[in-house]
């Protein structure tokens, strides 16, 4: 033994090595609180200049030489903020007029000065600032011409003319240059999409409210999906107090991440030499001894030590200044004089951050357990009777009862079963013609392709992907006609490539994930069917595939050149472009849409897995847990929320031994993430449950999906025998019925037969036919 009670002196050379190794591993850094904010976009400025690549700076004086040049056919001079708004007016009109000629420069070149436009005529401005006004009042005058719609046409008239052009010809090298006209429009619509997105923030105080009142309706982010909720719950009889996760997750700290095996053995150390202190604290506890094993059960545990990282400390459950009172207590043994620790004062809110939630079925499955167990028998469908049932079992139900919550996808999937148990009876629910019911009815015949594609576009700019030939080219808008000559253009033109990579993930995250939330809060079936085809093109291995990185050097990726930024690049005198002002980056200590990606992605792998047992084996199949684990490292309450509820979900089925060598994940678990009253995901052991057990699930989620779709989106002609028939007197007499010319020839003789010579008690048979 040393001085400091260290029983080998080879510990501490132990302890540097496995330091040094996750210095390595984690590329030498640490993590801090990041003061990240989550929301439906970044900065508009930064929304703005993410639009262009580095490589196509050069087609911003294009559109200024377009401008100058049409300006000069009106015989005006070419300032735009010297024109009254009924002569800014005329010329728009006269440029989309231009869009609709068969000659396509000519169309380009209009296009191509409604751009500049849009972009605020930055060539007339000397700030950013004032660019951004020009910008905004033009695009208002856009929207109000029309000028949105003609795009979109235009729009399509492009995409027809590049299929064409595609299939008549294919290029083995494919470049920025292929995609000039198709860029420039869609860069209109963009510019005014979220430039009326930024002015819909600030609705009421607007001079333009008439004029995107209606165009608000369809940018729907954060906002209008809580709208959207609150409203389909009150409708269908709901509560509407629900709490918001990102308003929750910003008032709740981050926790630290897991301890690494070199944490530990400083732990222990410290254990070792403060353990007669600790003795002489707990000496007259029974539960001395249990306790002090516990300390020492969160050791590298199995053969995987990422999958075992040990992170077990129960001094955890002491809060710091408690800790402090009790050391500054026995720092001194031998002075009498020294007074017994103070009560600690309560920490004001503290507790957890979620109400409990509880299923119907939980409570029913509670009602059930306990009746077979205390009376013998089931009852089946009756939730209220009690009898027979002891008094805890009384307050437990009460208990469940009060937090019990109803969602959405119940009611309407109560809906569905009542349909299929009764088609002839059961009256069909009205489908509102919703943006997103409109969207999924033109999205529903190629859904499954639409799946992959954007998940092989996830593919290929995932940063943990191997370099090789992609079957989809996502750097066509990006590599110039000529490959760079010099270093410095290769710097330039490599982090273009990243940060081109990371947009297109910060896009297809967001879009993936809207659409996920609007088909479930629209109707669940419609959710389930872009689920189970995002689970059939592999989304849960790809995400965890791009979550297997260095997380912390992808969220503080620097790649970024600011003053090629727009409108930085095109605003005053540009500095010269060198290696030193290409290293410098962002002054930011994290990349926004980094953050932001990840999160989505996250949010997106719950939202495949809750509640769905076989594809929560899959993470367990797909080794996820020590990825989720490294990705606590970054310090953000609301990241490691969903990374804790993908942890939690699978935890029963990674075994005791994970969860012994995993205390303070599972302390976490409890502290930050919702509790479902009955859920034994803690102590819960399904280590015999095998894949097949759950195949059945999926088939039956299956069969309710394709019946959904296949009656209220199918085509095919029905069997009108099968059809359900109308009994009511009223309607059958009161619809037109086209006679024939047989009947209408011998319509006396059928009078006399049918009416005249039959006795009918009118009265009775109009009685029987409304009771039916």
């Amino acid at each position: 033994m040393d001085a400091n009670g260290n029983g080998k002196r080879g510990l501490p050379k132990l302890r540097d090595v496995l330091h040094r190794q996750r210095q390595d591993s984690d590329g030498g850094q640490e993590s801090s609180d990041l003061d990240f904010v989550y929301d439906d976009a970044d900065t508009h400025a930064n929304e703005i200049a993410e639009l262009y690549s580095y490589t196509e700076q050069y087609e911003l004086q294009l559109n200024l030489k377009a401008f100058e040049d049409q300006m000069e056919l009106y015989s005006l001079r070419p300032l735009w903020q010297n024109l009254t708004t009924e002569q800014q007016k005329s010329i728009i009109h006269k440029l989309l007029d231009q869009l609709e000629v068969s000659n396509k420069q000519v169309r380009m070149k209009a296009a191509r000065c409604i751009l500049y436009l849009a972009q605020g005529c930055w060539a007339e401005v000397q700030s950013d600032k004032e660019q951004q006004e020009w910008s905004r009042t033009n695009v208002m005058l856009l929207y109000e011409t029309g000028t949105f719609a003609a795009f979109v046409e235009l729009l399509n008239i492009e995409i027809e003319d590049s299929t064409a052009a595609n299939s008549a010809m294919r290029k083995l090298a494919v470049s920025l240059a292929d995609s000039v006209d198709l860029r420039l429009i869609l860069s209109v619509l963009y510019i005014i999409t979220e430039v009326m997105r930024e002015e819909s923030k600030d609705l009421e105080n607007s001079p333009y409210k008439a004029s995107f009142e209606t165009f608000k309706e369809e940018l729907s982010g954060i906002d209008t999906l809580r709208k959207l909720k609150k409203k389909y719950r009150e409708e269908a009889g709901l509560t509407t107090d629900q709490e918001d996760t990102i308003e929750v997750t910003k008032n709740m700290r981050p926790s630290s991440p897991p301890t690494s095996a070199a944490d530990l053995l400083d732990s222990q150390n410290q254990k070792r030499n403060n353990r007669p202190l600790r003795r002489s604290l707990m000496k007259q506890s029974s539960l001395d001894e249990p306790l002090m094993g516990m300390e020492f059960e969160g050791g590298e545990g199995g053969n995987n030590s990422s999958n075992n990282e040990g992170d077990g400390d129960m001094m955890m459950f002491m809060d710091q200044s408690s800790l402090s009172q009790y050391q500054g207590y026995f720092e001194d043994q031998n002075s009498q004089a020294q007074p017994r620790p103070s009560t600690p004062q309560p920490i004001i809110n503290k507790g957890l951050p979620w109400t409990p939630k509880v299923r119907q079925k939980d409570v029913d499955m509670f009602l059930e357990g306990s009746r077979l167990k205390f009376v013998g028998y089931k009852l089946q469908g009756d939730r209220e009777s009690l009898a027979g049932l002891p008094q805890p079992i009384h307050e437990g139900v009460n208990i469940l009862k009060r937090h019990m919550y109803t969602s959405l996808s119940e009611i309407q999937i109560q809906k569905e079963e009542e349909i299929a148990r009764n088609p002839m009876s059961t009256e069909e629910p009205l489908i509102r013609q919703t943006p997103t019911e409109i969207l999924y009815q033109a999205m529903l015949p190629n859904l499954p392709q639409y799946m992959i594609a954007l998940l092989k576009i996830v593919l290929a700019a995932a940063p943990t992907s191997k370099a090789k030939t992609e079957s989809i080219n996502i750097m066509a808008d990006v590599l110039p006609e000529e490959m760079p000559m010099t270093v410095l253009q290769s710097m330039k033109l490599g982090i273009d490539v990243n940060r081109h990579k990371e947009i297109i993930i910060k896009a297809v995250s967001a879009i993936l994930l809207l659409l996920l939330k609007h088909f479930k809060i629209n109707h669940i079936y419609q959710f389930e069917f872009m689920s189970q085809h995002l689970v059939f093109a592999n989304c849960i291995p790809l995400v965890l595939k791009f979550l297997n990185q260095n997380i912390l050097s992808y969220i503080e990726a620097k790649n970024v050149i600011p003053m090629l930024d727009f409108p930085m690049c095109v605003i005053g005198d540009q500095p010269e472009l060198t290696v030193e002002n290409l290293e410098i980056g962002d002054s930011q200590n994290y990349s926004w849409r980094n953050v932001f990606s990840c999160i989505n992605l996250l949010r997106i792998l719950n939202k495949l897995t809750k509640w769905k047992h076989s594809r929560v084996m899959m993470l367990v199949v797909f080794k996820s847990a020590p990825i989720l684990k490294r990705t606590l490292k970054v310090m953000h309450a609301m990241m490691q929320l969903y990374v804790l509820k993908l942890l939690k979900m699978q935890t029963k089925y990674l075994g005791r031994q994970w969860r012994k060598t995993n205390m303070k994940t599972i302390s976490v678990i409890y502290q930050k993430v919702r509790h479902r009253l009955n859920d034994d995901w803690a102590y819960g052991n399904d280590l015999e449950a095998k894949p097949w057990d759950f195949q059945g699930e999926e088939c039956a989620l299956r069969s309710c999906v394709d019946q959904f779709n296949n009656r209220r989106y199918s085509t095919a002609i029905r069997d009108e025998e099968l059809e359900p028939v109308d009994t009511c007197a009223t309607s059958v007499l009161g619809a037109n019925v086209e006679l024939t010319d047989e009947f209408k020839q011998h319509y006396e003789l059928w009078l006399q037969q049918e009416v005249f010579q039959t006795n009918i008690n009118w009265e009775e048979l109009l009685e029987n036919s409304c009771e039916i």
